[in-house]
């Protein structure tokens, strides 16, 4: 700021000033002329010019004590911060404090928006490093059924003719599991993207955990039979009523048992039990998931609900992709309920969901995350 902008912008306070240095004067005048004495206009010159002189002095010593954050928001603006250049908005940390209140009030209003913006920009860059990275994965475990249907199709056409051939029924079983995984690939990208838009899907309504459970085994009864799990499903009253969205509990469950699967599948000494369990007491109603599958390894358990993290597992089964736990994790997070997780190496895993009992949220007993 230029000091011929900064007395612009004090222009009312110079006239304000004047006015009160010729009202000051009138009723000195005034007085007199009641004694038959005047003002004579030497005097009134002599006043003026030191009301100027003090004006003057006190108008620029102003400007040089301000002209440090004048000077700084004159870099600021000339660095490009209105051009969007990248590096531009770090300008504003060195923005000096101010020396009026006012500018200091300015100038932490800043540092608090820039705050809020790195922050915002960094969770901006973060969700899409997530989501380029799941697209890469996604794609290239897509390729996998794709190919191998293509290869089953061209089967009959490629074998020689004294060759054994698979039979159709066969054939047409291994088409059917590997569609299976492109929908349940299609599935969990869909779930990822709705995640952001969670609150614009959501409706929260009384359901029965064991008719959404047993709706879920359902889903799974053919790959149950094909891989030999044989589940199991026990409750301690005939209906439990959760608050919760029907359709991000079907997501929640139908990940935890299609995990089961999957990881009991590769298990070759005979057949595999699912056990799951939903109890009701006083503080909500219980899910206990219970298989027999490959376990997880002690050190990966920590990280089993972060995204992209399949550990050891991922080493042993191709289709994971280290979304699903996340996915769960985050809707149990935003839904109000609980998920955790126990495994033992070689010896299967346990999956426990907990949800408050009905209106406990609404009451505010317990805090929705």
């Amino acid at each position: 700021m230029s000091f011929r902008d900064f007395l612009a912008d004090r222009i009312g306070f110079i006239v304000i000033y004047w006015i009160n240095v010729g009202l000051i004067a009138a009723v000195v005048q005034l007085d007199l002329l009641g004694k038959n004495v005047s003002l004579d206009g030497s005097n009134i010159a002599y006043m003026a010019v030191l009301s100027a002189a003090g004006l003057a002095s006190f108008l620029l010593l102003d400007y040089i004590r301000q002209r440090g954050y004048f000077q700084g928001l004159r870099s600021l603006k000339q660095s490009g911060l209105t051009s969007h250049k990248p590096k531009a908005m770090e300008g504003v940390i060195s923005l000096p404090t101010g020396v009026t209140r006012e500018q200091r009030s300015a100038v932490e209003l800043l540092l608090e928006l820039y705050g809020a913006y790195t922050d915002r920009l960094e969770k901006h860059r973060v969700s899409q490093d997530q989501h380029q990275t799941f697209v890469r994965l996604w794609v290239h475990q897509m390729k996998t059924p794709v190919s191998v249907i293509g290869l089953l199709t061209e089967q009959p056409h490629a074998a020689p003719k004294e060759a054994p051939q698979r039979p159709v029924g066969a054939v047409l079983e291994s088409i059917q599991e590997e569609n299976e995984k492109l929908r349940q690939g299609l599935d969990m990208m869909l779930h990822t993207a709705r995640l952001e838009k969670f609150e614009a899907d959501l409706r929260m309504q009384k359901v029965d955990l064991l008719q959404a459970v047993r709706h879920v085994i359902n889903e799974h009864k053919k790959a149950c039979i094909r891989y030999r799990i044989y589940p199991k499903l026990i409750a301690s009253h005939e209906a439990c009523y959760i608050d919760t969205d029907d359709k991000w509990l079907g997501i929640i469950l139908h990940q935890i048992v299609s995990n089961a699967i999957k990881y009991s599948k590769s298990k070759h000494d005979g057949s595999k039990s699912l056990i799951m369990t939903i109890t009701k007491d006083s503080n909500g109603c219980h899910a206990v998931f219970q298989d027999e599958g490959i376990g997880i390894a002690e050190q990966d358990l920590p990280r089993v609900f972060d995204p992209f993290f399949t550990g050891e597992n991922g080493r042993l089964v191709a289709e994971s992709t280290g979304m699903g736990l996340f996915v769960a994790k985050e809707a149990c997070r935003r839904l109000g309920h609980r998920l955790e997780i126990e495994s033992k190496l070689g010896e299967g895993t346990i999956v426990r969901l907990h949800f408050p009992r009905s209106g406990a949220l609404h009451e505010g007993l317990l805090p929705l995350k």
